[in-house]
């Protein structure tokens, strides 16, 4: 059978390139895209190019949006707190657009980390934008945590009720945003994941976590590419 086409977003930036200094880029990390293939996906970078996006977006058959910067406050009605870095707000664009067509089209959604803010946050949602104690004891480092995820879900039927992920964020959810149950939880009671709250609409989940690494969170890719197979549910 044909692999499903997903469409990964990527972020933008610079880096040094061999012999090349401060090129610009648009990248994302490597397992992001082994585990899509490993769960038969197709992966594809989706660039933050906000006049590209439907036209990738309509050939496309499921969306995963990646982790990665701190969202605009603005964009859930809040200043930019201390510890916030500066609004990438290209990208932001740019995923809003590619999510927007996906739920138009009706195509599954995974979400990863900021992925899940971001959705949150185009339903309404806000976020808590610093949480130090839930903050990583070493920045670039993921830390592996032991979550509750509730067993009648899309992410309990897929991973179970306690796996192991790997973190590393410092903002969280405050308030979900509307259609959106969250379904998973840390020992602090930080939410660690949520999906739709209607089971019968398109798969439509996020972890909070980074589902990219480890392999406890290898089935719900697995789920997720499954539910690309079947085609939109409009």
């Amino acid at each position: 059978m044909t692999r499903p086409v997903v469409a990964v977003t990527a972020d933008a930036t610079t880096v040094n390139w061999n012999i090349w200094g401060d090129v610009a880029v648009s990248l994302l990390p490597q397992p992001y895209l082994d585990k899509v293939a490993r769960a038969g996906g197709a992966p594809v970078l989706l660039p933050p190019i906000v006049e590209a996006v439907e036209a990738v977006m309509e050939r496309a058959d499921a969306l995963l949006m990646s982790g990665g910067a701190d969202i605009d406050p603005a964009l859930y009605g809040a200043e930019r707190e201390k510890f916030t870095f500066p609004p990438h707000q290209a990208r932001d664009a740019a995923e809003l657009a590619a999510l927007a067509v996906a739920e138009r089209r009706g195509i599954p959604v995974l979400a990863v980390c900021r992925g899940l803010q971001l959705i949150s946050v185009s339903r309404g949602g806000t976020l808590d934008q610093h949480l130090p104690e839930h903050s990583p004891a070493v920045p670039g480092r993921y830390e592996p945590r032991t979550i509750r995820v509730k067993p009648d879900s899309v992410l309990g039927g897929a991973m179970g009720t306690s796996p192991t992920v790997y973190c590393h964020h410092h903002q969280g959810i405050d308030r979900l945003g509307a259609g959106l149950v969250a379904t998973a939880w840390s020992d602090d009671g930080i939410i660690e994941g949520a999906e739709a709250e209607d089971p019968s609409a398109p798969f439509l989940a996020g972890l909070q976590a980074h589902g990219e690494l480890g392999e406890d969170t290898v089935p719900l890719f697995e789920a997720f590419v499954e539910a690309a197979k079947a085609g939109p549910r409009t």
